[in-house]
């Protein structure tokens, strides 16, 4: 018996490896397609003729999508399995993608980004299902890693779109070469993903991880839980913010507002990813030893004085660092207010996270067109003064989240 199980073992062994290449590639190009459009926005903007209240207002058709159709995605790939669903949807969102950066028309370019947002969505919930399923088969932790891979398409995007617009390549031509990429990625990652049935619990858990909701009850639940919620809510939602004013708004701010090249202003968002993806590397490493609060705490530190004194002197190197500083910040706040919703005591499980993780993406809603009409009425520099306000926010709130856990007294027999 022994035997067998080491034959069945060796030959599912590079089965996984395979597998779990297959979704990292699948989540790099979800960061790709983000890191590609945040330097070429100044851009698409100027080509068609938007304000930066008109760019938040079409950006905003990206979560509206998202909310809007992203419900279908437990749907699809209970039906087609989250393989096909992760694959096919990529390559969709991709050409979506073209189209927005490719059309004159306002309303052709907000219809394209309401796409996206609806792909993205499949993407997300499929992606994290097939991830966790090759997780339970692997018998150890392996999803922060699929994240981090995100990270990495995300910074190696941004210095793709960067370098594009440095050397004047027109976006449409960019776009075309990125969406190649990105489907060539995907056809190749195909063959490498899990065969078989789809797993129910595989379906579920990738909802959580995506933030789409399953039925649940909050008409019973205590006022002191919802508060604790709400806390939680306003620190995930402080790490979207950041991440959606770096993809969005860093390079218009660094090109028309301190004079910084096409090339150097994508540095913005690519710094802000870079040191995101090394803390989310060793986030897990700190707070098991310091604690979720302590973690937290100091990431809104760090949001307070990177961006605070990136906008109180500006300069082009100071707020590249001060993106910098404000990624490493945020690193973990998003994780760790899911797993702390996740966790709390009295709720049905999955509650608290659909709580969280809705509010999250309601929010995206309300930040690109927020930042937009401030900038409309004063400048980019004070539209992105919300950010140091949120990191103090993040301080004042991240007494909710766990304290550092105390190792375990030692054993008579070990002493």
């Amino acid at each position: 018996m022994t035997s067998l199980m080491s034959r069945a073992s060796a030959v599912m062994e590079p089965q996984l490896r395979r597998a779990r290449l297959g979704v990292a590639l699948v989540f790099m190009t979800n960061g790709l397609l983000l890191g590609n459009l945040a330097p070429r926005l100044p851009d698409i903007r100027e080509g068609l003729d938007l304000s930066y209240g008109g760019l938040g207002v079409a950006m905003a058709m990206w979560p509206v999508g998202s909310l809007g159709l992203g419900l279908l995605a437990g749907v699809l790939i209970r039906r087609f399995r989250s393989s096909r669903v992760a694959v096919v949807a990529m390559m969709g969102s991709a050409l979506a993608m073209l189209g927005a950066a490719t059309t004159s028309s306002v309303l052709v370019f907000g219809a394209a980004l309401f796409i996206v947002g609806v792909t993205d969505a499949w993407v997300d919930v499929a992606q994290n299902s097939h991830g966790l399923r090759v997780q339970r088969l692997y018998g150890r932790s392996i999803n922060n890693a699929f994240h981090a891979m995100w990270s990495l398409g995300a910074v190696l995007g941004g210095l793709m779109g960067g370098a594009a617009a440095g050397l004047e390549i027109p976006v449409e031509w960019h776009f075309v070469g990125m969406a190649g990429l990105v489907i060539a990625m995907n056809v190749a990652s195909y063959p490498l993903l899990l065969k078989g049935p789809e797993p129910r619990e595989g379906v579920e858990h990738g909802a959580d991880e995506a933030g789409l909701p399953h039925k649940t009850s909050i008409r019973h639940m205590p006022g002191r839980l919802l508060m604790v919620l709400l806390a939680l809510s306003l620190i995930g939602i402080a790490g979207g913010w950041f991440e959606d004013a770096a993809s969005t708004w860093s390079a218009s701010y660094l090109r028309d507002e301190l004079s910084a090249s096409a090339t150097i202003a994508a540095l913005g968002f690519v710094s802000l990813q870079g040191f995101q993806f090394i803390g989310r590397m060793t986030g897990d490493r700190m707070i098991d030893r310091f604690g979720q609060r302590t973690i937290a705490r100091v990431g809104g530190v760090l949001m307070v004085l990177g961006m605070g004194l990136a906008l109180a002197f500006p300069s082009t190197w100071g707020t590249i660092a001060g993106f910098g500083a404000a990624g490493l910040g945020i690193a973990t706040l998003i994780p760790g207010a899911f797993h702390a919703a996740d966790e709390m005591p009295g709720l049905k499980p999955g509650t608290g996270l659909t709580v969280v993780s809705w509010l999250l993406r309601l929010a995206f809603l309300v930040s690109p067109p927020l930042v937009g009409l401030i900038a409309d009425a004063t400048s980019l520099r004070v539209g992105l003064l919300i950010m140091p306000v949120l990191g103090v926010l993040v301080i004042l709130l991240a007494g909710v989240m766990a304290p550092r856990r105390h190792a375990p007294a030692p054993s008579p027999s070990r002493v």
